[in-house]
C-alpha cells in the first residue's frame, strides 16, 4: 500500500518538477569579442613607432552595470619573451665592472597595456598577480639564482624600469574607451624598437572586479626593405657581413680624411 502511494505520489509531482525547469531562467555569462586595425606591422628603415587600435565588443552585457560603469577593460600587447640579464655595476680601483647578474626567463620583449582606468581600481592585486596583468605583476622569474631574495625584486625592478625607460613598456590607465554601449576601443602604443616576431593582442573582460572573459589574437611584426636585407644577411652570411662592415668603415674614414684635407 505505501509504496502505491509513494508512486502515485512521484508520478504527481514530476509534471511540476519539469514545468519548473523548463521556466527557470538561465544564466547567460557575458563574453567578449575582439578585432585590431591590421594584422602585421611592418618595419622599414624610416620606421618611427606606431598606434595599434583594437576594437571589441562585450556581449550578453547587463545594460543596468553598463550605465554604472561595473565592466571594466584590459587590453595588452606582449611582445614574444626570452631571457634577460640583468647587471649590477660597482666601482673597482676606479673601473666600472660588473659585479652581479641575474637572469630572468619568460620576460615579455616589449608590454604595452590599457585599461579603462587603473588596474588597482578595476581588481584586487591578487586577481592580477594571478593573471600576470601588468608591468608590475609579470610572472617573471630567475634562472638558476639561489641568493637573497631581496636581491632578485631589486634586480626585477631595476630591469622593468630599464624597459620602460627604452620605451619597450608602457602603461595606459585610460586607453580604453567605451563608444557605445557594449563597443569599446582601446589604443596601444609600439615602440620605435618594437622586436620583430609574433606579438598577442590580449583582452581581460572585468565584471564589478572579477575576471569573466578573455580573448587573445596574434600580431606579426616583420622587416621589410633594407632592414630585412640587412637582418638577413647577418644571420645567415655573418662572415661577410662583417668584412663588408668593416669596409665600408675603413673606406668612409679614408674618404673623409680626403674631403677634410688641409691643403
Amino acid at each position: 500500500m505505501m509504496k502505491t502511494l509513494l508512486s502515485l505520489l512521484a508520478l504527481l509531482i514530476a509534471p511540476a518538477l519539469a514545468l519548473a525547469q523548463e521556466q527557470a531562467p538561465v544564466i547567460q555569462q557575458e563574453t567578449l569579442e575582439i578585432g585590431t586595425s591590421t594584422n602585421e606591422i611592418a618595419i622599414t628603415s624610416d620606421f618611427s613607432g606606431a598606434d595599434l587600435t583594437v576594437f571589441g565588443a562585450i556581449n550578453d552585457a547587463d545594460p543596468i552595470l553598463l550605465s554604472k560603469g561595473g565592466y571594466d577593460i584590459v587590453v595588452i600587447l606582449e611582445g614574444p619573451k626570452a631571457e634577460a640579464d640583468v647587471r649590477r655595476k660597482e666601482r673597482v680601483f676606479g673601473i666600472w665592472i660588473n659585479r652581479q647578474t641575474i637572469s630572468f626567463e619568460h620576460v615579455p620583449r616589449s608590454y604595452s597595456i590599457s585599461s579603462t582606468r587603473p588596474l588597482e581600481d578595476v581588481t584586487s592585486p591578487q586577481e592580477l598577480n594571478s593573471g600576470g596583468i601588468g608591468v608590475t605583476h609579470l610572472r617573471i622569474s630567475p634562472v638558476g639564482y639561489f641568493g637573497d631574495a631581496s636581491d632578485v625584486a631589486t634586480f626585477r625592478e631595476a630591469m622593468l624600469r630599464l624597459n620602460a625607460a627604452d620605451g619597450l613598456y608602457d602603461t595606459e590607465d585610460d586607453g580604453v574607451k567605451f563608444v557605445s554601449n557594449s563597443l569599446f576601443r582601446a589604443s596601444l602604443r609600439l615602440p620605435v624598437n618594437i622586436p620583430e616576431g609574433t606579438h598577442t593582442v590580449q583582452a581581460y573582460l572585468f565584471k564589478e572586479g572579477r575576471q569573466i572573459s578573455t580573448q587573445n589574437l596574434p600580431l606579426n611584426v616583420v622587416k621589410t626593405g633594407l632592414e630585412a636585407q640587412l637582418t638577413t644577411a647577418a644571420h645567415e652570411y655573418p662572415l661577410f657581413y662583417g668584412l663588408g662592415a668593416v669596409f665600408i668603415a675603413l673606406f668612409s674614414g679614408w674618404f673623409a680624411s680626403v674631403v677634410f684635407r688641409k691643403n
